[in-house]
């Protein structure tokens, strides 16, 4: 059982933010079906809520990679456990995640989707943890900053897949 050390994120806090990217996002690609990628299992959370405040057209597909494992800690290493069922191929597309630490994995992502000539590629990531970063990355669309360091759980992330279905992202002893 997760220890709750301290809650970063209300579930109100996180009901805000998606709407507000949800209106940002459906401005910025206003006459435009967009192709919303999820990365397994973390963003299916977000991705669920944030395409619903989406108010054009959007097509949905999912990937899961991973660089954690059942780990606290990335190994470096990313691995491909599922790859998409749609072209990409002159599409306008949207990697959404729940949060984005070293970089790393998002990093293997675009470079694998720009692989397939997307028209655009855009990241949209709940949560973005710069103080572990380890190679530079533009994320265009990001709910919120952490400059901790600790290991968040809640609202699709995890602790060896635990505390995905808290409604709210906290800490956890």
């Amino acid at each position: 059982m997760l220890q709750i050390s301290e809650i970063l994120c209300t579930e109100e806090m996180i009901k805000t933010r998606v709407r507000q990217l949800g209106e940002q996002i459906s401005k910025d690609y206003e006459g435009k079906t967009l192709y919303v990628i999820g990365i397994l299992k973390g963003a299916a959370i977000f991705m669920a809520d944030l395409v619903r405040e989406i108010q054009i057209p959007v097509k949905i597909d999912y990937m899961s990679v991973s660089s954690y494992g059942n780990a606290t800690h990335s190994s470096g290493a990313v691995r491909t456990y599922r790859d998409l069922d749609m072209d990409i191929n002159g599409q306008h597309v949207l990697v959404v995640e729940d949060i984005v630490d070293t970089g790393l994995t998002m990093d293997f992502l675009k470079n694998s989707l720009y692989l397939r000539h997307p028209a655009s590629l855009k990241v949209c990531a709940f949560l973005d943890k710069p103080a572990k970063r380890k190679i530079h990355l533009e994320i265009e669309y990001t709910g919120y900053t952490y400059s901790g360091e600790d290991f968040l759980v809640g609202y699709g992330l995890d602790a060896a897949e635990e505390g995905r279905n808290l409604p709210y992202i906290g800490t956890f002893k």
